[in-house]
């Protein structure tokens, strides 16, 4: 087997940049990189797929070919393609209301995230504390009222 290296260079930069889009907290550019990593792993599922060859149908040839081809890369690639358009439609749809409820296009900071994140560790094991405990004595293997009993005449 042959390897090549300058579709390996590509899909790595398609990768490296596609990551980078995905790290920044604008939606358009995490789109950008959605779709450039989904595009470099479908380069990478056909390269690993192997050579091209005759089509895999029963009697169809393709020039001086030898081999069949292998239908499942492509067929892989295919449904990638389907899925990465869904979700891409589904990051613009985000984009959208985002953009139409704030008027900006960056993600901004939580700010119950950020406030959580300034405790003291002191203070959100105090927090842990305060929450209620589930109780054990509650739940147990005897039937009750909730339980559905096999052969109970009510259930026929």
């Amino acid at each position: 087997m042959i390897v090549y290296l300058v579709p390996l260079i590509i899909i790595g930069g398609l990768t490296s940049c596609g990551v980078y889009l995905l790290l920044s907290r604008n939606l358009t550019r995490m789109l950008l990189g959605l779709l450039l990593a989904g595009n470099a792993v479908n380069l990478l599922i056909l390269t690993v797929g192997g050579e091209a060859g005759n089509p895999p149908i029963h009697g169809r040839t393709s020039g001086a070919e030898t081999t069949t081809a292998d239908p499942l890369a492509q067929g892989m690639i295919l449904t990638a393609i389907v899925i990465a358009m869904g979700i891409a439609a589904f990051v613009l749809a985000l984009t959208y209301r985002s953009f139409r409820l704030t008027t900006e296009e960056d993600v901004g900071n939580d700010p119950e995230d950020t406030r959580v994140s300034k405790l003291s560790e002191s203070d959100a094991a105090s927090i842990d504390e305060d929450a209620p405990q589930p109780v054990s004595a509650r739940d147990t293997d005897e039937p009750d009222e909730l339980d559905a009993l096999p052969g109970h005449e009510g259930s026929r």
